[in-house]
């Protein structure tokens, strides 16, 4: 069963199109990543999908409902972490958690949404006093305390420090664990890689690649080879890496030379992920 269904999804801006046609599904109790860089569309689709902005095209159904007719109670089955978050600054964690805790019929204790997201020891501090990274967890804590089923995460560790950034994952890890379905979108590669089953890479509005992070590993040029033989480094480029270094430690062996410095080069998502998004020449 599929918790998001989008097709030919389209958004313009002034006659500038952000969202150009994309088609994309998330299933039920799986971690969807939308990658791309800045501009690329990925707010967009995600302010359409949860009703916070209007498509000009296509079809989009968020948990069996049209977003941008859903009432209160579809949008009591759903979080959301956007990109930018504004909390009260007078409010202490606890109080915030609270607040938001009244909005909902059935929501989940507050404190224990705090412990889920690492501010339990934080819980009578002021807003105002929380670190960037602190304030992201709490901004997490407000879209879990209603106890949705799917949750959207826009970008939720950008100017995170690389511990602040694991301890995140591994609360997302535990989301899932829990049988949440979860959007992600990200500029971080690694981010994607550790935590999405699939993922989609959006350029310019279009959805240039999706499968899973494997998938797209496998779409990759070429594994390249390198070693060095009578003082000259020798590089080869093989879709079949593993036939390839057969054959070359055989001949090794059968002539008696040394592989000196062999290398086996795998592209990375990172890499590929840079050859989808980079800009094409002017």
């Amino acid at each position: 069963m599929n918790a998001v269904e989008v097709k030919g999804l389209r958004k313009s801006y002034d006659g500038f199109e952000a969202v150009r046609g994309i088609d994309f599904e998330l299933r039920t109790g799986e971690v969807f990543g939308l990658l791309g860089p800045n501009g690329a569309g990925k707010t967009t689709t995600v302010e359409i999908l949860v009703g916070y902005r209007r498509r000009n095209g296509g079809e989009v159904r968020v948990l069996g409902a049209d977003p941008g007719r859903a009432g209160r109670s579809w949008r009591g089955r759903i979080g959301v972490v956007p990109q930018t978050g504004e909390l009260f600054p007078n409010l202490t964690v606890l109080e915030h958690v609270e607040l938001f805790a009244g909005y909902y019929d059935e929501p989940r204790p507050p404190r224990e949404v705090l412990k889920l997201v690492g501010l339990e020891e934080k819980d009578g501090a002021k807003t105002r006093t929380l670190s960037g990274g602190q304030r992201r967890r709490l901004d997490l804590g407000v879209a879990l305390v209603g106890n949705p089923e799917l949750l959207f995460l826009d970008e939720p560790t950008t100017g995170f420090d690389p511990s602040a950034r694991r301890a995140a994952w591994e609360t997302i890890r535990a989301l899932r664990a829990l049988g949440k379905t979860i959007l992600l979108t990200t500029h971080y590669i690694e981010e994607a890689h550790r935590l999405a089953d699939r993922v989609a890479v959006l350029r310019r509005g279009e959805i240039v690649a999706s499968g899973t992070p494997a998938d797209l590993i496998a779409q990759a040029p070429a594994t390249i080879i390198r070693y060095r033989r009578d003082g000259e480094e020798v590089v080869l480029e093989t879709e079949e890496p593993t036939r390839a270094l057969h054959e070359l430690t055989g001949q090794a062996l059968r002539d008696g030379f040394d592989l000196v410095g062999l290398e086996v080069h795998r592209p990375t998502l990172e890499e590929v992920y840079l050859s989808l998004t980079e800009e094409p020449p002017e």
